[in-house]
């Protein structure tokens, strides 16, 4: 590469500032670079997972102290109402849209993302997460949650679709020497979001809290302010290789023999195999089951041991003052975190694990113990067993973080791999059903038990937590029944030679590191990966502080 069309910032010159060709590296750029930047956008778009730390305060908002309730409300008059506080069922609808955006907008454009660039996908992110959030903070400041669903439901869900996909192929290019890693630290970072991003919300609650307000609105704002800047930073940190660059050093590997084919898959046949209806099955109950949990993590943990995580054991949720929810809301915040690094630490350990035993058998034990674990939890929560209750739900959550590392390697496993990352983005359209169904099962079987005179505490989930247990099941046998693909569904030798002619022609031309990518971790590489790993570590601490109130 010359000198000519280039700047100094990294990248060529042409085209627009956000366009693709704009971020293409040259000579000089580190690689360890661009994963910091994606976690910047990762952490930020991960508070999707803690958004339950609101859903108490937001359904006070008008009443402050307690609910102002209707007993006639419906969800119909609850979008539009200014004179009755929401239902925490109401406000879930904004985590189910979350997942179903994320999931439909990843599956919609994935193939524009490719043509223009992580750099313009994650702007456009930013403006709709954060645009989203604030206009959320407007519909709690009108009292209307329509606009809530929109803002931060509808126009977030779609920033958050566009921001989780945005560095992974990125990351793949960067890194074709460690894929599972550089993929690994992506999705990590969406994984962690919520360690930091929960109780960072429950600081800002708290502090903006007073006698007329319960401090959402404002936090909202704030926090919007703050991921903007993040991800607006991540954005513009991305680069992309040239065509032909490979790491120093490095040259492709062999093939994997422990590949269950070696052959390939067209993408329009893809989905008409019971073998991908199987393994989209497999992911939505999985995830059915994991977001469900994580969606009402704080009041669950709240409403189930009351007064026991203060010292008292035997006041419950209803007697509790506003100052002693204010403190088991913290320690639920922090429950919130630690679920959420249970999910980062699944990521890399099931997924390494499915390398040894295989992605059929890694699903066996994501289905086996998390039916095991639904099924005791009401026992340990009968119990008023703090340590045991904690433990399950950080396991079943590891397996939900870990059926995300692992789905990727499975569809390769089955489908080959030259549309893998194709095939992934439909079957995304199974995260984005679980969305509904996961939240819909917890909030409304909350709701009906309540209307049906049960109190907040053990009970209140214990038909919801069998309900889950039982659609594990459903993945069970759904895992079981998935098998290789006869012939007939595989190209032939031509048809993928044709297809990788282009490739073929690219990699014909020069190859090589053209001094790109090179450095490690230097001085410039440690300060990007500190601006991102100060906020992850004070998650950590933050965490690891409330789960040792949770059981001091």
């Amino acid at each position: 590469m010359t000198a000519a069309g280039t700047r100094t910032d990294g990248a060529l010159a042409g085209g627009g500032l956000l366009d693709r060709e704009r971020i293409v590296a040259r000579a000089g750029f580190n690689r360890w670079l661009v994963p910091p930047a994606a976690l910047a956008i990762h952490l930020c778009i991960g508070m999707a997972y803690g958004f339950s730390v609101f859903w108490l305060p937001l359904s006070k908002s008008l009443g402050i102290t307690a609910s102002t309730a209707c007993p006639d409300l419906t969800l119909a008059s609850a979008l539009f109402t200014t004179t009755c506080d929401w239902r925490v069922a109401d406000l879930g609808w904004i985590y189910t849209l979350f997942f179903v955006l994320l999931g439909s907008s990843a599956a919609i454009w994935g193939g524009w993302l490719e043509r223009a660039g992580p750099r313009k996908a994650g702007v456009v992110s930013a403006c709709c997460w954060c645009g989203g959030i604030i206009l959320a903070a407007i519909g709690v400041i009108t009292h209307q949650l329509w606009m809530m669903w929109l803002g931060a439901g509808v126009i977030g869900g779609i920033g958050l679709g566009l921001g989780y996909i945005s560095p992974v192929s990125t990351l793949i290019k960067w890194f074709p020497d460690r894929r599972g890693m550089a993929t690994g630290m992506a999705i990590m970072g969406f994984g962690g979001g919520a360690m930091i991003g929960a109780p960072l919300a429950n600081l800002l609650m708290n502090t903006f809290k007073t006698d007329s307000s319960v401090g959402v609105w404002q936090t909202f704002i704030v926090m919007a302010v703050i991921y903007f800047v993040f991800m607006m930073g991540g954005a513009f940190g991305y680069r992309i290789p040239p065509a032909g660059w490979r790491p120093e050093g490095w040259t492709p590997p062999a093939a994997k023999s422990t590949m269950i084919t070696t052959k390939h898959v067209h993408l329009r046949n893809a989905h008409r195999t019971k073998q991908f209806w199987l393994i989209w099955a497999v992911l939505c109950l999985n995830v059915s089951a994991g977001i469900g949990v994580l969606g009402m993590a704080s009041p669950m943990l709240q409403e189930i041991f009351a007064g026991s995580l203060i010292g008292l054991p035997d006041v419950g949720f209803a007697q509790l003052d506003a100052g002693q929810k204010a403190s088991i809301a913290t320690i639920a915040a922090g429950f919130a975190g630690l679920l959420s690094l249970f999910n980062i630490g699944g990521r890399f350990f099931w997924a390494s694990l499915s390398d040894k035993i295989g992605r059929k058998n890694t699903y066996y034990c994501f289905f086996v113990l998390g039916i095991v674990l639904y099924a005791l939890a009401p026992t340990f929560a009968g119990m008023g067993n703090k340590a045991l209750f904690v433990l399950a739900f950080g396991i079943i959550l590891s397996m939900y973080g870990g059926g995300f590392a692992t789905i990727p390697a499975y569809l390769a496993d089955i489908f080959g791999t030259q549309f893998v990352g194709a095939i992934h983005g439909r079957l995304l359209t199974a995260w984005a059903t679980a969305g509904i169904v996961g939240p819909v099962v917890v909030n409304y079987i909350r709701e009906a038990q309540i209307a049906a005179g049960v109190a907040p505490g053990p009970t209140l989930y214990t038909g919801t937590l069998y309900i889950l247990a039982g659609m594990l099941a459903l993945g069970l046998i759904a895992n079981a029944l998935i098998k290789p693909l006869s012939d007939k569904w595989f190209m032939s030798d031509d048809e993928v030679a044709a297809l990788q002619a282009k490739s073929a022609a690219v990699n014909a031309g020069p190859t090589g590191s053209f001094g790109i990518g090179t450095g490690g971790l230097d001085a410039k590489a440690m300060l990007a990966w500190a601006v991102v790993g100060i906020p992850l570590l004070w998650g950590v601490w933050v965490t690891l502080r409330a789960t040792f109130a949770l059981f001091g």
